[in-house]
């Protein structure tokens, strides 16, 4: 097999790029064929499952460790949610051409969705960046394309609707990179996701979901959180209430320490937004599970208050350095892991939360932003049959507008090329991968039912 570990080529470190950056990219096919992007073979001494969960499990909160577990045993696409490190393992010795990007990290099918923009408006893009780091754009692009075999499996769709969902995805994130390969520098730049993505993407049959997706999105908001998740006390303000396991108030000097972190987030903020701050008031900090990969990270929910009683809530989360790391050809140094997270962030979206930033509490990092920003997602796990491929389109679009900020859209375009040779090897990879993946899961659950590993089912 070649070796993988060589240089990136950053879409930022040469500017302006000397040459053509598309024929530069068009050489690259010289040295690693598209054909090459199909093969997967696991490496000798690749971790088990049992041992990757268990690897990835260290240092979370022990009693969380089994919920975390329960989750990524509920089906193999929730086994793959769950274990961006071992797929990095895996991809580190697949095929890569050189070209970095900022990477999302853990671009499956279900990190997509809507969120609001500082009007209220809403916007589609990636939206979770957790693992978030420079490297070989394929990585992301393959994880996507795993992800919805694995979505489209879990669905009940057939396998040749599988396996086309991840032929399309491909086929969208190569157009859509030769579209901002042609437009103007500034216009490429500052596309934003909206309406017209769905007809580039040929996503007309998804419009009816993200109709519904997005009603929902507009009322998942901070106020509607709090009014479920707080009640009144006597002085006039709120507190939250427990919910267990989900939400827990937290003993006062957990909360104090959070409360005071935020002295140091507000610092990681442009001076414009420090007027609306100081505009609220910290009324009370609890504990708050998240996700699937992200259980057992200490996450905190913040409740600020305005003179009317009008909530803001703040996510505080742990920022744990990329499960990718590791495995990179190149790594630089991190100060801190929540501004890995927040830069990587910015890197990749065109409009971002107004309010991200970062914070230390207690020695561990953490990322700040909004809580339920009128977020709302598709399940792709539940979607029809016959609009798996219009998803799988819309979100290989949303994937290679997010590189195309980091990496130039000629120098990739340039490898990719018109043509379906690489649309058909990462769908080869694809299938294969998530063949893997289900024995990963396989073998996560005997584990569980053997009792080798606890795990807490059906929450």
């Amino acid at each position: 097999m070649m070796e993988q570990r060589i240089p990136l080529v950053s879409g930022f470190a040469r500017w302006p790029h000397p040459g053509s950056p598309k024929a530069d990219g068009r050489a690259l096919r010289e040295r690693v064929p598209r054909e090459a992007h199909g093969i997967f073979e696991a490496a000798a001494g690749r971790p088990g499952a049992v041992e990757s969960v268990r690897a990835s499990n260290e240092d979370r909160i022990p009693g969380l460790i089994a919920l975390r577990v329960g989750r990524m045993a509920a089906s193999p696409f929730s086994f793959l949610r769950g274990s961006a490190g071992l797929m990095a393992a895996d991809l580190a010795g697949t095929a890569a051409s050189g070209i970095g990007a900022q990477l999302c990290g853990d671009a499956h099918a279900a990190n997509f969705g809507l969120y609001g923009d500082a009007r209220g408006g809403l916007v589609m893009d990636i939206n979770d960046f957790d693992e978030t780091a420079h490297g070989p754009w394929e990585w992301d692009l393959k994880r996507l394309a795993a992800s919805l075999v694995l979505a489209g499996r879990e669905a009940g769709a057939d396998e040749d609707i599988c396996r086309s969902a991840a032929f399309d995805a491909v086929g969208a994130y190569r157009r859509t990179m030769r579209l901002l390969a042609k437009l103007p520098v500034a216009e490429a730049w500052n596309a934003i996701a909206d309406e017209r993505l769905v007809a580039h993407a040929h996503a007309g049959d998804l419009r009816d979901t993200l109709g519904r997706v997005s009603e929902k999105a507009r009322k998942n908001t901070s106020a509607k959180f709090a009014a479920r998740a707080t009640e009144p006390v006597p002085d006039g303000g709120r507190r939250f209430v427990d919910a267990p396991p989900v939400l827990r108030r937290v003993p006062d000097k957990e909360a104090a320490a959070v409360a005071l972190s935020l002295a140091d987030y507000l610092r990681t903020l442009g001076e414009d937004r420090l007027p609306l701050l100081a505009r609220y008031a910290v009324h009370d900090v609890a504990f708050r599970v998240v996700g699937t990969g992200s259980v057992g990270l200490r996450s905190y929910v913040v409740l600020l208050l305005d003179h009317l009683g009008e909530p803001l809530v703040l996510q505080v989360k742990e920022a744990r350095a990329s499960a990718l790391a590791p495995y990179l050809p190149e790594v630089p140094d991190v100060e801190h892991q929540g501004r890995r997270v927040v830069l990587g962030q910015k890197r990749m979206q065109v409009v971002s939360d107004t309010l991200l930033g970062w914070t230390t509490v207690e020695g561990r990092p953490y990322q700040v932003r909004q809580f339920r920003n009128r977020k709302g997602s598709v399940d792709p796990a539940s979607l029809q049959a016959g609009l798996i491929d219009d998803y799988a389109r819309m979100t290989g679009a949303l994937l290679a507008r997010a590189h195309a900020h980091s990496a130039d859209p000629r120098l990739i375009t340039g490898y990719c090329g018109k043509g379906e040779e690489l649309d058909e090897a990462v769908a080869a990879f694809a299938v294969t991968y998530a063949d893997r993946t289900e024995a990963d899961h396989a073998e996560l659950v005997e584990a569980v039912r053997s009792g080798r590993i606890p795990a807490e089912l059906g929450i």
